[in-house]
């Protein structure tokens, strides 16, 4: 049997289908109860994040110059992996359409020493809010290219029209033509060949490594040399259906404007980004100031202050401010403190939240509350093979004890834990479908105990193996 516990925040839950609503319908509890949805517990982070998310939005009702004053209050999640930090920061910006990058603060180095620095994490996030924005704008356009891409293929199929028929042979054609476009948009001709004209593969491009501070900068020839290489078409032979996804793209390109793409997503960056910094507490000296074996580490606090507090940094699409980017950091500090961290950095941070070690009873609601819950995506899966999965309430109260002691035992991963577990359960029902299981297949405790008692018996094993 497989449960749903009712939602507890006190708030009915968004539809799937708007998670688009407009943001001034979002109030504090509607988004956690949207959080609800996916994630079990952590209602202090839930509450900040949702209250941060509110606070965009009643600063752009501001009179602009008071606006520009309120910055955003930045937040620090603290507590072990596998809890929900990063799910609780994806989910929101997936609720409010904005552009989310997540990085890991130990990729980073000062400037001066090998490696990313600190104002990529800006760049990266305008890419990402570039193909949000060009994906929308392609499906602006989609149907009015689908359109183009229905007339060339049909020019292909009967050749281009001519001005040189009579009235009664023109008639004939337009009606043929017009046959002819029936059947394409039934579906009968998606095997038939035709011969397209499309713009030739792109040409040479390369990146140039840029010094400290400065971004790598792609060098693109067809840019640089439009008459060597620019504009140049070719002949493909191709099916019908092949044919309409090349011109697809193609038409849908034709109608794209790169600068206003550009400066829609700039404008999404400065408005509504969201930059989640994970494993903070790697940065931070355990000791005090000056300690541990890597010098850069306080480097790299230093260089991320200024993007924190707000400064422009230079992208191939223009200035972007950061000045009210949501900046999100997260980390275990099971070594280091917050308090480790620069002065200056952890002012950036004032709101600090921290997330509770997930119990027996937190993850027997994980395998079942969730609308992505894992029990759910193995039933998922196996239906397609034609296996009815059941795993019951004391299955799934096993594997909660199974996943909560191998935890307390060994290295904490929190709710990562319970698909190691659900994986080594599944395993011969997953290998053996459709071939050797078909049907109804039924997972009691006694199941679960058989396949891993032996070890979670020996936790010299279990470290290993879970």
């Amino acid at each position: 049997m497989v449960f749903y516990m009712p939602d507890r925040s006190g708030a009915e839950p968004l539809d799937a289908g708007r998670l688009g609503e407009r943001v001034e319908n979002l109030t504090p509890p509607r988004v956690v109860a949207e959080l609800d949805r996916f994630i079990v517990g952590q209602q202090a982070a839930k509450r900040a994040v949702a209250v941060a998310l509110r606070n965009r939005w009643r600063r752009r009702q501001l009179p602009p110059e008071l606006a520009e004053e309120v910055l955003p209050k930045n937040i620090l999640m603290i507590g072990p992996t596998g809890v929900g930090k990063t799910e609780i920061a994806r989910r929101l910006a997936r609720l409010t359409g904005s552009p989310f990058l997540k990085v890991e603060a130990t990729k980073y180095t000062e400037v001066g020493y090998v490696g990313r620095d600190c104002e990529s994490m800006v760049r990266d996030l305008v890419e990402v809010a570039l193909e949000m924005v060009r994906r929308e704008k392609r499906r602006e356009v989609a149907a009015a290219a689908a359109r183009s891409v229905e007339d060339r293929i049909l020019e292909a199929l009967t050749g281009p029209r001519s001005a040189s028929f009579s009235p009664d042979e023109a008639r004939a054609r337009l009606e043929a033509r017009e046959a002819l476009r029936q059947r394409l948009r039934d579906g009968e001709l998606e095997d038939e060949r035709v011969e397209i004209e499309v713009a030739e593969e792109a040409p040479p491009a390369f990146k140039i490594a840029g010094g400290p501070g400065m971004e790598e900068i792609d060098v693109r020839l067809g840019e640089m040399m439009p008459g060597l290489f620019g504009g140049r078409r070719a002949r493909r032979r191709v099916t019908v259906r092949e044919a309409r996804e090349i011109l697809q793209r193609e038409e849908e390109d034709r109608r794209l404007d790169r600068e206003e793409i550009a400066r829609e997503a700039i404008r999404r960056v400065e408005e509504t980004g969201i930059l989640f910094i994970d494993e903070l507490d790697k940065v931070a000296a355990p000791n005090g100031p000056g300690s541990g074996p890597d010098v850069s580490r306080q480097g790299v606090q230093r260089d991320l202050l200024p993007i924190v507090e707000g400064t422009i940094v230079q992208t191939k699409h223009g200035p972007v401010r950061t000045d009210h980017v949501l900046f999100i950091a997260a980390g275990a500090f099971h070594v280091a403190k917050p308090s480790d961290l620069i002065p200056e950095l952890q002012g950036r941070f004032p709101i600090r939240v921290e997330l509770q070690p997930l119990t027996r009873a937190d993850f027997v609601r994980i395998l079942t509350e969730p609308e992505n819950a894992l029990v759910r995506q193995y039933q998922a899966l196996l239906r397609v093979d034609g296996v009815e999965l059941e795993i019951t309430a004391d299955a799934i109260d096993e594997i909660a004890r199974l996943a909560e002691e191998v935890n307390e035992a060994t290295e904490d991963i929190g709710a990562r834990r319970l698909a190691t577990i659900l994986e080594r359960i599944l395993e011969p029902i997953l290998f053996e479908a459709p071939e050797e299981r078909t049907g109804k297949v039924v997972i009691g405790a006694k199941e679960v105990r058989e396949a891993l008692g032996e070890i979670s018996g020996r936790h010299d094993l279990a470290r290993y193996v879970l």
